[in-house]
């Protein structure tokens, strides 16, 4: 996995210590743990999660690292219908318009 560095050129200055566990812990430590669930499964997950708490803010920056992470659109379309149900549709509405801007080739 590609190291990340986002918290700290995002909110370095501003939060360095968020920034560090940011970038260390929960990307560096948590989604590098391949061998527990693959880099597809944590995108799926993440996306889902986000949906859920209604984080359309961050969803884009996943929805674009489930992509290269081998979420097809076939499947973060069914995904997004699915969890409609359990987290209502407004949600879906907004992940859906996030997701046809990353899977809009």
């Amino acid at each position: 996995m590609k190291k990340v560095t986002a918290g700290r050129d995002i909110l370095g200055k501003f939060a360095p210590k968020f920034a560090e566990i940011n970038d260390d812990i929960l990307f560096g430590e948590v989604w590098s743990r391949e061998d527990k669930l693959s880099e597809k499964i944590r995108s799926i997950v993440t996306i889902s999660a986000l949906i859920s708490g209604g984080n359309i803010e961050q969803l884009s920056y996943h929805l674009e690292k489930g992509k290269e992470n081998g979420i097809t659109k076939e499947e973060i379309s069914e995904i997004i219908t699915h969890i409609a149900f359990y987290v209502g549709w407004p949600k879906a509405w907004s992940a859906f318009n996030k997701a046809k801007e990353i899977y809009k080739d």
